[in-house]
């Protein structure tokens, strides 16, 4: 098929960030796009060719729109399976397929997922109700502390709570949720695999995450890892097996635990371009939103090196501030060599949220996280 100024539709459920650098890549390619998203001010808006207002949760809103398109694929996770799953059997190429999606979005049939395929995770329980969590405790069978996650929904931080005490309980969410035991860890990390409509294969490198401690979103993403070459392949093999065995098309970020013993334990993943892959805008031969467009076209995949070490930080709101935004500092940081600067189009602010990330890029990994440090103590995301 021709892709390349053709009359070619290639249709993207979500309107966020991702998919706003996403288009970045359609449009150096001139792929012609269309997104839908239920907020008229998603930052996709201004990029791409067609865009439609419509709840990724409807039915007929995702089937109308996906059943106009030549390939559809997602910027988010949370969309309407049954619509996907009727356009894929009227012969509409759905990228990621709805049978791996419909794994990744339910955190019980992931965890699950992972046990009958004998991937390496942390030990877990599963209910249907938070409330049943309490009877657990007290007859013994679930002791403190331990990870609290909502099955469905959670995002950037929210639906994950760890649990300390009886009282942490109060005021969660009572649908259906898992509890993970709590894993001493000396890292977190991250491997993403692209998968194209052949079958071909790719890893980039590991990468190290550093979490904001109330937040519990990532603050940095530090590429390469700074671990052991052992442990790296170990991590990039176990990717490797969760892609082969989810069976996706585009691209799958893996996130994992490295434990004191150096065994890797896949916490949970993302079927889509992924937080932990922004420093490769900058950093790598083929960014990893180019890449999900090569995947799911079909087209050959491309080199995942880093041509230098790049280190992400994400700028999210700051505390206290919630309205119009203001970027504090943005000419400082812009005068430090190797920073690049990418605002998401938000135009409102709230504590914690996603506004942008700047990427750093040095030839030495350790001057690139000092840089990082400056950057961010130095920009602050504030309100009117």
């Amino acid at each position: 098929m021709d892709y390349f100024s053709s009359e070619f539709k290639l249709g993207i459920l979500g309107g966020g960030q991702l998919g706003k650098m996403m288009l970045y890549e359609t449009r150096k390619f001139d792929i012609h796009t269309c997104v839908m998203d239920a907020s008229k001010e998603a930052p996709c808006k201004i990029a791409c060719n067609e865009f439609v207002i419509g709840d990724l949760l409807d039915f007929d809103a995702v089937y109308n729109f996906g059943r106009k398109m030549d390939v559809l694929t997602i910027e988010i996770e949370n969309v309407n399976t049954e619509a996907l799953e009727k356009l894929e059997s009227e012969g509409i190429k759905v990228y990621p397929p709805t049978s791996a999606l419909r794994i990744i979005q339910n955190k019980a049939k992931q965890k699950l997922f992972y046990v009958d395929n004998n991937i390496p995770t942390a030990p877990f329980s599963r209910f249907a109700y938070a409330s049943e969590i309490k009877d657990s405790i007290e007859h013994g069978s679930l002791e403190f502390p331990f990870v609290w996650k909502s099955a469905q929904f959670g995002y950037d931080g929210q639906g994950v709570k760890i649990i300390r005490k009886i009282e942490d309980l109060e005021g969660l969410p009572q649908g259906e949720c898992i509890t993970e035991d709590m894993i001493p860890f000396k890292n977190e990390l991250a491997v993403i695999v692209a998968r194209n409509v052949s079958g071909d294969i790719v890893t980039y490198p590991v990468v190290e995450m550093e979490f904001h401690p109330e937040a519990n979103q990532v603050e940095y993403v530090i590429c390469p890892a700074r671990i052991d070459d052992k442990v790296a392949q170990k991590a990039r093999k176990i990717a490797l097996e969760v892609s082969n065995q989810i069976k996706h098309v585009g691209l799958l970020a893996v996130e994992m635990f490295q434990t004191e013993e150096d065994e890797i334990l896949v916490n949970e993943v993302a079927p889509r371009p992924h937080n932990s892959g922004h420093y490769s805008i900058e950093a790598s031969y083929t960014n990893q939103f180019e890449q999900h467009i090569r995947s799911i076209l079909d087209l050959p995949l491309g080199k995942t090196d880093s041509k230098v070490a790049g280190i992400m930080v994400n700028l999210v709101g700051a505390e206290n501030h919630t309205g119009d935004v203001v970027y504090e500092n943005m000419e400082a940081i812009l005068k430090m060599d190797g920073v690049t600067p990418h605002i998401y189009g938000k135009k409102q602010t709230r504590p914690y949220r996603k506004m942008g990330h700047v990427t750093i890029v040095n030839e030495n990994i350790e001057e690139a996280r000092k840089v990082a440090q400056q950057v961010k103590e130095t920009i602050k995301v504030i309100s009117k």
